[in-house]
């Protein structure tokens, strides 16, 4: 039995794993264009509004509206909707805290449903069990890169008269049974953030399938201004944010939608890779579960263990991989949102609790065991970075850490 890192043995991987990301010449040639025309700005520019446009004929559907980051999109989506103060949105609670914050400062209550413990999406019956009177929305979060439940919740919106939101910041180009995330509910929202499969450093994109919608999450990316027609001398319609891209952002956009499918396919071989070789070779570890009718984008590549098998918990199981050279993380946000300060003792604006404290508002209250499975999964898991820059020696060190560390915390049990 090989002694591990951890405990003085020699480590797998010396060297660190690519971080890099395909950006190169071709954002330096769209770049340079905008720099040269002096124009930085989107209002007069055509990076972004041609991005726009590009990006709503990738996935296939009419309207796109870029923004500044992932939690702008999401924003944008609500604005759009605009609903009652006090009104409830139904979401789940392993995300970053981005796909909240639009909801609060909408003045909207967020209530959260289970996790599937397989796929990690929303669970279509607990999110029936939570739903109100003041319910308006359902948005689900696609972790990691994978798409599930669809079908479901879509019906669950119609029947109860509903949106369906898709937070897919995590799942570009991801697909549920032939379609792309984020064209499957009312309306998609991406980050571009620097880690994501495609990224303009910071921004985002939200798509819409209905033409009014995306109208008004048009003006309420900018200020509710409307920048041609009747109103166009400083209307201000009504109030909202001012989530402007910048050309320079959508320049880089521009180049990384040529990129993007070739990205997502290279990512999802290597993931495709990692859970065949773990299926076949390593014990003790499950790969993440992909139903036949899913493809995974593969943001981050999540694991958890085979309890019958490898008794220590998995924050020790993660620190041997971390020494081991494999750059993991265990847990993932640690707990889910609803335990962090901001919501679970509803430290908002001020001393106001505002909007929990709104006389529209239903009470609610968030605890532990609100979502078990949710809450069991963030003590399981662990996830481990790739990019579409992984070679074959990359997935072999990366199996064969994970083989060296299941194999001796199992002959150990």
């Amino acid at each position: 039995m090989q002694e591990l890192a951890i405990y003085g043995g020699e480590k797998t991987r010396t060297k660190p794993f690519p971080s890099r990301r395909d950006i190169g010449l071709e954002e330096l040639k769209e770049v340079a264009e905008v720099i040269w025309s002096g124009q930085l700005n989107r209002v007069g520019g055509t990076k972004v509004s041609n991005f726009e446009k590009e990006f709503a004929k990738l996935y296939g559907v009419e309207y796109a509206v870029a923004s500044a980051s992932g939690t702008a999109s999401i924003h944008i989506a609500l604005g759009a909707l605009n609903f009652d103060p006090g009104s409830e949105v139904i979401t789940g609670p392993i995300s970053d805290m981005g796909s909240i914050i639009p909801i609060l400062y909408q003045g909207l209550i967020p209530i959260f449903a289970d996790v599937d413990p397989k796929t990690y999406a929303l669970d279509p019956e607990d999110v029936k069990r939570k739903i109100s009177e003041r319910t308006k929305a359902i948005m689900a979060i696609h972790l990691f890169g994978l798409a599930d439940k669809l079908d479901e919740l879509k019906k669950i919106a119609k029947d109860y008269n509903l949106y369906l939101i898709e937070d897919t910041s995590q799942a570009h180009l991801a697909e549920y049974k032939g379609k792309l995330a984020g064209t499957i509910g009312n309306i998609g929202c991406f980050s571009l953030q620097q880690s994501k499969q495609m990224t303009t450093g910071d921004g985002g994109m939200t798509i819409f399938q209905d033409k009014e919608l995306y109208e008004r999450g048009t003006l309420f990316s900018d200020k509710a201004w409307p920048r041609s027609g009747p109103s166009k001398d400083r209307g201000y319609l009504f109030l909202a944010m001012n989530y402007r891209m910048t050309e320079l952002q959508g320049a880089v956009g521009l180049a990384q939608l040529k990129k993007v499918r070739n990205i997502v396919e290279r990512r999802r071989k290597i993931g495709e890779k990692l859970n065949k070789l773990i299926q076949e070779e390593v014990d003790g570890v499950n790969p993440p579960y992909i139903p036949s009718y899913c493809k995974h984008s593969f943001w981050l590549y999540p694991i958890t263990l085979d309890e019958e098998k490898i008794k220590v918990p998995p924050e020790v199981f993660n620190e041997a991989l971390n020494a081991e050279g494999i750059p993991s993380s265990f847990g993932y946000i640690k707990k889910p949102l609803y335990l962090y300060p901001v919501l679970k003792d509803k430290i908002t604006f001020g001393n106001s609790h505002y909007p929990f404290n709104l006389p529209e508002a239903r009470k609610v209250s968030y605890k532990e065991g609100d979502c078990p499975n949710a809450e069991s999964l963030l003590k399981k898991i662990i996830t481990i970075p790739i990019n579409e820059f992984y070679d074959e020696v990359d997935i072999e060190d990366i199996i064969r850490a994970l083989k060296k560390v299941s194999s001796y915390y199992e002959q150990k049990n």
